[in-house]
């Protein structure tokens, strides 16, 4: 019984405090896109032909 009472007074405790500052996230992000369309020459030649492009 006295071992019990020994074991239980020694269980670590956890403490959640906010911390005093705010957190601050830093994001540095930097998107890039291309696009690569490659046509026929046979169809590029009908589209600068008819004036779509």
């Amino acid at each position: 019984m006295l071992g019990s009472f020994i074991l239980i007074g020694c269980s670590p405790t956890v403490k959640v405090q906010a911390p005093s500052e705010p957190i601050n996230i830093n994001l540095n992000v930097k998107i890039d896109h291309e696009i690569n369309i490659k046509v026929d020459k046979a169809l590029d030649n009908m589209i600068n032909k008819s004036g779509l492009y």
